[in-house]
């Protein structure tokens, strides 16, 4: 029982890749190869394991919401998430049913010790590309000498501070 005193119901599947095996697969079939990919040790893939741990989860949740639960779930979740995980470019990208290709981890060059310094203030998200040092045409550290190789290929940016990777 829940704190309100109701019954929360047993979940349908008591694991992942109880879910994946007895319900995703069976029922998200695509053509393989192309636009879609996927990976037979799809346990092997981080990413691939919390995307679909997330759908597990929803799912368990929604489908006991009647009505239009499930078409929640299609909407907010498997919509938005099955062209990402089985995507060219997903997390399979390098992968094929029978053959798994780990995917290279990207590099991460660490920044100088003063280089999250806001100098008081609170939120980091105001900080706009003037004041991080990252005013346009500004490369960052690297462009004052003090990069590395990887910092320099990558073009000098950094992901933090409300900078996203890209």
């Amino acid at each position: 029982m829940d704190r309100s005193g109701e019954e929360i119901p047993e979940p349908a599947y008591t694991a992942v890749e109880d879910w994946v095996n007895g319900y995703f697969l069976p029922m998200f079939r695509r053509t393989l190869g192309g636009e879609f990919r996927w990976c037979a040790r799809w346990w092997q893939h981080g990413e691939a394991i919390s995307r679909l741990t997330s759908l597990w989860h929803a799912w368990e949740v929604l489908r006991h919401q009647p009505g239009t639960g499930i078409a929640t779930w299609y909407r907010d979740h498997l919509d938005h998430q099955l062209p990402i995980l089985l995507g060219a470019r997903g997390p399979f990208c390098q992968c094929s049913e029978s053959a798994h290709r780990e995917t290279r981890e990207a590099i991460a060059v660490a920044a100088p010790d003063d280089w999250w310094d806001l100098g008081g203030r609170d939120d980091p998200a105001s900080v706009g590309p003037r004041e991080n040092g990252l005013a346009r045409g500004a490369a960052g550290p690297a462009a004052a000498g003090g990069g590395t190789e990887a910092a320099d290929h990558a073009g000098g940016g950094r992901a933090g501070a409300g900078h996203g990777l890209g």
